[in-house]
């Protein structure tokens, strides 16, 4: 269910980065919308799914599974009022210092193209606020087993957004028609926030936070909340100096970034995060002495592990072996021509390295929050934030000139240097989980099956995408891609691998 309500999501996201690829291409008004979005998204990064889901879920779960309903309820008032709170003075912050902000994130734009990012930072930060309450809903239904639902509701998001620019797009200039796209922006979070609050109030009842202010519940939260919170924050300088760097380069730099990281995160949160986030409430309400809970988080980790590599080895290699297919499909349309795509595909390849222990390390930091361990998961986010600024300096402003490459091509560095440090993160994320639970990881058989037929359908997909005439971008990926889809699903079924049975038995 989460993963469908992930599809659903990332459909109406792909839809809508195809609708603003149409109307802006890889335009100054592309880089400064995209600039823009980064920083008030700030606030849902820090204080959103991700922080919510490790701190406040481990507590609120453990409560209902001890049948302490009521005093769940009030944890979840008490969180709400404080979320409330907090945003809202950095939401009035964020606004009042928009300059200053930008002068950080984004110091390589001038003139009208960093006065329009001032623009819509501004708007857009109020969206950013409600689009943490949005999170807080979301950490409710998990915890009550509802995933449909807060998974499902950025699809009003994007309408809002696709809304705006459609319906505003003929005869409007760029930088004004980014601003109309930033206030569907703030329209569509509150729509994701309304269409969750009926349900959660329906779970909880009257919510009544009063002295839970202070309560041991909120307290184990908010110790919760520190660790998760900084290394949440590490991570988003990390992808802020991303954005840093990118400004520095030519003109296309940001938005293709933007373009490419849109597809990357699919299978990123269609078998990782749903993964992991559908496992973190059943880890939480683990019960049982210690080797009675560490037999079970290790039985679940195992079998997390094989659903999310089935899927995301061949979402690698598609990356990689036929990245212009799903570029070319996605956004190929009025603005974006051809080279863009082979640009975007060139950034996407670099980031497919990362793939596999990005989704696998979502799940490893799961299981830790299961175990109320906040403060492991931090120390390696920190080594990995630290990997990928300085490998990121280094392949991104300083490799491509010495290697004679144009200058544009270091954001593709970019996606190299977070792919290399997240291996580092996954290797240590496992060793210490091995040590505390015993060792969880993938077979060496299952590996070595997933990944070769994986690369034999790319092989036999690219020689039908040779042999094809010339298609619509959308109906030659849809030829190429279901073919290669099809292929791995019926090679791996053979070879006896069960993710694929079941699969197919759906």
């Amino acid at each position: 269910m989460v993963a469908a309500g992930i599809l659903f999501s990332r459909i109406g996201g792909l839809v809508r980065n195809r609708v603003f690829a149409h109307y802006f291409g890889t335009s100054d008004a592309a880089d400064a919308f995209n600039a823009a979005f980064r920083i008030p998204n700030l606030l849902q990064n820090l204080f959103g799914e991700g922080v919510l889901s490790a701190s406040f879920i481990p507590v609120y779960a453990g409560l209902r599974a001890r049948g302490e309903d009521a005093e769940a309820s009030r944890l979840a008032g008490a969180l709400a009022a404080l979320l409330g709170m907090v945003v809202s003075v950095l939401v009035l912050l964020g606004v009042l210092l928009t300059p200053v902000l930008i002068d950080l994130i984004a110091p390589g734009f001038e003139g009208e193209k960093r006065l329009a990012t001032i623009r819509l930072v501004r708007i857009l930060f109020p969206g950013a606020g409600l689009l943490v309450l949005s999170a807080w809903c979301l950490g409710i239904l998990n915890s009550h087993r509802r995933f449909f639902l807060p998974y499902a509701a950025p699809v009003l998001w994007n309408l809002a957004i696709i809304g705006a620019l459609v319906g505003f797009g003929a005869g409007v200039a760029p930088y004004p028609l980014a601003e109309i796209a930033a206030w569907g922006s703030v329209a569509g979070s509150l729509l994701q926030f309304a269409v969750q609050l009926p349900a959660v109030l329906g779970l909880l009842g009257r919510i009544t936070p009063g002295p839970i202010m202070v309560s041991g519940p909120v307290r184990a939260v908010l110790r919760n909340f520190g660790p998760v919170f900084v290394g949440r924050g590490v991570v988003q300088i990390s992808a802020y100096v991303d954005t840093l760097l990118a400004s520095l380069l030519p003109t296309g730099a940001v938005a293709g970034l933007a373009y490419a990281q849109v597809i990357y995160t699919l299978p990123v949160s269609l078998f990782g995060m749903s993964v992991a986030a559908a496992e973190l409430p059943a880890m939480s309400s683990a019960t049982g002495d210690e080797g009675e809970r560490a037999g079970y988080l290790r039985q679940r980790l195992a079998g997390g592990l094989r659903q999310i590599a089935f899927f995301v080895v061949p979402s690698a290699v598609a990356f990689v072996a036929l990245g212009d297919v799903i570029v070319g499909a996605l956004y190929q349309s009025g603005e974006f021509t051809r080279p863009m795509t082979l640009y975007v595909w060139g950034i996407l390849a670099g980031s497919a390295l990362g793939l596999l222990p990005s989704t696998l390390g979502r799940l490893y930091a799961s299981t830790y929050y299961a175990l109320h361990d906040t403060r492991t998961p931090f120390r390696f986010a920190l080594i990995r934030v630290a990997l990928t600024i300085g490998l990121g300096y280094l392949f991104a402003i300083r490799l491509p000139p010495v290697l004679g490459l144009d200058p544009r091509w270091g954001v593709a560095g970019l996606t190299l240097s977070g792919g290399l440090a997240g291996w580092v993160e996954l290797v240590l994320l496992r060793s210490a989980l091995g040590r505390r639970l015993g060792r969880s990881e993938l077979p060496g058989t299952f590996l070595a099956i997933v990944w070769l037929v994986a690369l034999a359908a790319a092989v036999l997909a690219w020689a039908l995408r040779w042999a094809l005439p010339e298609l619509h971008p959308i109906a030659a990926a849809a030829l190429v891609l279901g073919a290669y889809a099809g292929v791995y699903l019926a090679g791996t079924r053979l070879l006896g691998v069960a993710e694929a049975a079941r699969v197919l038995g759906r």
